[in-house]
């Protein structure tokens, strides 16, 4: 069984214009479609198979402002109210609760990074509290080890994977917007240089302003357009168990396994940074923009296998508008887990947590996490085509972010003053003066 989602029925037919057109239907693509369809902007969002079918359904469900790196903090932080301002208005909480998270360790030098992150996040106004020994303990009392320190973080907090993006979705239509499943973007059109039209299996919609939410498809897709975007995806593996463990927190991390509540009373169990890297063609090529990443994170990362290459998410081959395109022959990206990694985390989960060794797995599942070189997001509007916005690469915490990428996306097009600094995130930062600059978390 693949990760639980929502399914929900949207709009069959496409307008023939729009004064913007959003391609990508995960958590990014449907907040920046809810944002300015709030504004009164006729907006058409097109996803080639489901609403939130990949990623943004499949991870751990952690919006979180704890251990961010600088450059995104301040978009977590506002993320956050994001997340409790759009529920109240959509009248569904999308399942977020600021339930607070856990960090324990027995790393005396894991526990000193998270203090110095945590004297820095002080200074930013952001409430983290670390955990003597005998704290740790008693905030871990379900674990019944002993700990030699950790982190509250009470602000932060968790939302439903399984429902958020196709609940926002429903409710851009409620908003005046289109939202259109099984529609594959095959590319732009252009006039005097700038975006005129999108080019979709099912017609083609005249606007001025595009935004690429396309996830880990979105490095092909600009290839198109000749224009380069570093890009790499890593393969997940995640499993949840059914409901009936008593007396676990909603949200714990450890070194061995992550613990998250899901809505239905069942938990998340993952392994941070037990990836698969699979090969494929963009992987390769920028593979020396990758560099300082792959020396950071080598231990976290295994060889992987043929999947991503077969799927053809990162391909590098020009396509024809008026011929199916790879995403219409791979509508959702739904890769098979590493068993041995499933096996593995649900093992250290009941070592850990011996209330879940009564449950059975309920379901087991694979995604791939795509990344920019640096760990950050790209979200920015000078990417070689006028009225063409990128926000991808967003590394394995667009979930978290997702309210706020989508206001900053809809700041950008209005004109209005951004929601944060936008330097951070331009594309451009990909040349020599940011080599090596990878994030810490």
């Amino acid at each position: 069984m693949s990760a639980p989602r929502l399914a929900v029925a949207t709009s069959t037919i496409l307008p023939k214009d729009a004064d913007c057109v959003v391609i990508g239907g995960g958590i990014v693509g449907v907040c920046a479609a809810w944002w300015l369809a709030r504004e009164g902007q006729k907006v058409v969002l097109v996803e080639k198979g489901v609403i939130g079918g990949e990623q943004s359904s499949r991870n751990w469900g952690w919006c979180r402002q704890q251990n961010r790196d600088a450059r995104e903090l301040p978009l977590a932080t506002r993320s956050l109210a994001l997340w409790e301002h759009m529920g109240a208005e959509i009248g569904d909480s999308l399942g977020f609760r600021r339930c607070g998270l856990i960090y324990l360790s027995n790393d005396e030098a894991e526990i000193e990074r998270w203090a110095k992150w945590g004297r820095f996040a002080r200074g930013e106004g952001v409430e983290t509290h670390m955990l003597t020994a005998q704290e740790a303990a008693a905030r871990g009392a379900s674990t019944g080890q002993r700990w030699k320190g950790g982190v509250w973080s009470p602000t932060d907090g968790i939302a439903d994977p399984s429902r958020a993006a196709s609940l926002i979705a429903k409710d851009i239509e409620r908003l005046g917007g289109h939202v259109i499943q099984t529609c594959a973007a095959r590319g732009i059109e252009r006039s005097a240089g700038r975006v005129s039209a999108v080019v979709t299996e099912r017609g083609t919609i005249r606007t001025t302003s595009v935004v690429l939410a396309g996830g880990a498809w979105a490095g092909s897709f600009l290839h198109q357009q000749g224009i380069f975007f570093p890009q790499a995806s890593a393969r997940s593996s995640i499993l949840s168990v059914a409901p009936g463990a008593q007396g676990l927190p909603d949200a714990l991390h450890t070194a061995p396994v992550t613990v998250t509540r899901r809505a239905d009373g069942g938990y998340t169990l993952a392994t941070s940074g037990r990836a698969n890297l699979d090969p494929t063609p963009g992987a390769l090529l920028g593979m020396r923009h990758f560099l300082p990443m792959f020396a950071r994170r080598w231990r976290v990362l295994r060889p992987g296998g043929t999947q991503a290459w077969a799927a053809g998410f990162e391909t590098r081959r020009r396509w024809a508008l008026d011929q199916p395109t790879p995403m219409e022959r791979m509508r959702i990206l739904d890769p098979k887990p590493d068993a041995k990694v499933i096996a593995q985390t649900f093992a250290r989960a009941q070592e850990l947590l011996p209330e879940l060794r009564k449950l059975s797995v309920q379901a087991a599942w694979g995604g791939y996490i795509d990344s920019t070189p640096d760990g950050v997001p790209v979200i920015d509007t000078d990417v070689g085509i006028p009225g063409l916005v990128l926000a991808a690469g967003l590394s394995g915490h667009g979930f978290g972010i997702g309210p706020g990428v989508g206001h900053l996306v809809a700041d950008l097009i209005l004109g209005r003053a951004p929601l944060t600094q936008t330097t951070q995130y331009r594309l451009a930062r990909f040349g020599r003066s940011q080599w090596g600059q990878v994030s810490d978390f």
